[in-house]
């Protein structure tokens, strides 16, 4: 950060953007007002529904109809051992599922919490790996996720989203579904006793309703990742052991598209709209290169009035 600023970069951190004015260049924030030249609003999975109500203000036409929903697993180390190997390996399978976000050794399951558009609360499970200053678990988590994309009618992610994140907070009585792969096979609810370490050798790093995540993931797209907990688990034997754990829901939000007017993702002139929130990229490595491609259209935008 030192160096960025020697290049005459000003840092502004935990600055909330509120309005954007493009015809005076002007960004507001909740603790100022910048002139600009060029802006690339870059708000991140997180920042979707900022953008897309500032889109809706704008007058930038888009569309809003993918997202993913899924579960993540949670197993340990010896029953997921590819890990050792590929910290982050990557299976696609039928049916658009996929895994996602891997976390080993060191990792624990977490909750994020969203905010629907009318101010109700629902949370998402997530994944994190810690450094090694941590000691480590043992353990491993990752996402299996479903792409679940509308046509017509052409409905919202969105409120897809916020539905199914609600449904879940309903059942959970307020919190995220956990259920043993054991359990699941039996057709049964999971209950606390399946989460003290009496039944099974670990627990779950994240504590929040045990349940039975068929009563609330959709039956297409529960159908959709079981199939593909089977393949994976003739890839990585263990995947299947009845100690797994399967936390619900997990929901990736990707699907702002807003109509571009070049191919550098300038949405209006002189505003750039880049990364997963903005639906240019599915991933932290798109993300960025996004943003090069972005800084590309300001420098080429540059030189040709120069």
């Amino acid at each position: 950060m030192d160096r960025l600023k020697k290049r005459g970069l000003e840092i502004h951190l935990e600055e909330t953007a509120s309005e954007v004015h493009p015809k005076d260049r002007i960004l507001l924030t909740d603790k100022g007002k910048y002139q600009y030249d060029d802006l690339i609003l870059a708000p991140g999975r997180r920042g979707f529904s900022f953008l897309q109500d500032l889109m809706k203000r704008l007058r930038i036409p888009f569309i809003d109809h993918v997202l993913d929903i899924g579960i993540r697993l949670e197993t340990t180390i010896e029953q997921y051992p590819i890990v050792k190997d590929y910290y982050d390996p990557k299976f696609l399978f039928p049916d658009k599922v996929r895994t996602f976000c891997t976390n080993a050794f060191r990792a624990y399951v977490v909750q994020e919490k969203y905010l629907t558009a009318s101010g109700d609360p629902y949370y998402s499970v997530n994944g994190h790996a810690y450094s090694s200053k941590r000691q480590e678990n043992g353990l491993v988590n990752f996402a299996l996720l479903k792409t679940v994309m509308f046509t017509e009618p052409l409905a919202s992610g969105q409120k897809y989203a916020e539905m199914i994140g609600l449904q879940a907070m309903l059942l959970g009585g307020g919190r995220p579904i956990m259920q043993r792969v054991g359990d699941f096979r039996l057709g049964k609810r999971s209950t606390e006793a399946a989460f003290t370490g009496d039944l099974y050798f670990f627990e779950p790093t994240l504590h929040c309703t045990p349940g039975d995540i068929s009563l609330s993931i959709p039956a297409k797209i529960l159908r959709g990742i079981w199939k593909a907990m089977k393949l994976l688990d003739t890839i990585v034997p263990g995947v299947l052991h009845p100690s797994t754990i399967m936390y619900y829901p997990e929901i990736k939000l990707y699907g702002n598209k807003p109509t571009f007017i070049d191919p550098y993702f300038q949405a209006l002139p002189h505003l750039y709209l880049i990364g997963d929130g903005a639906g240019t990229s599915r991933g932290i490595t798109a993300a960025w290169a996004s943003g090069i491609r972005a800084v590309e259209g300001i420098l080429r935008q540059g030189n040709s009035q120069g």
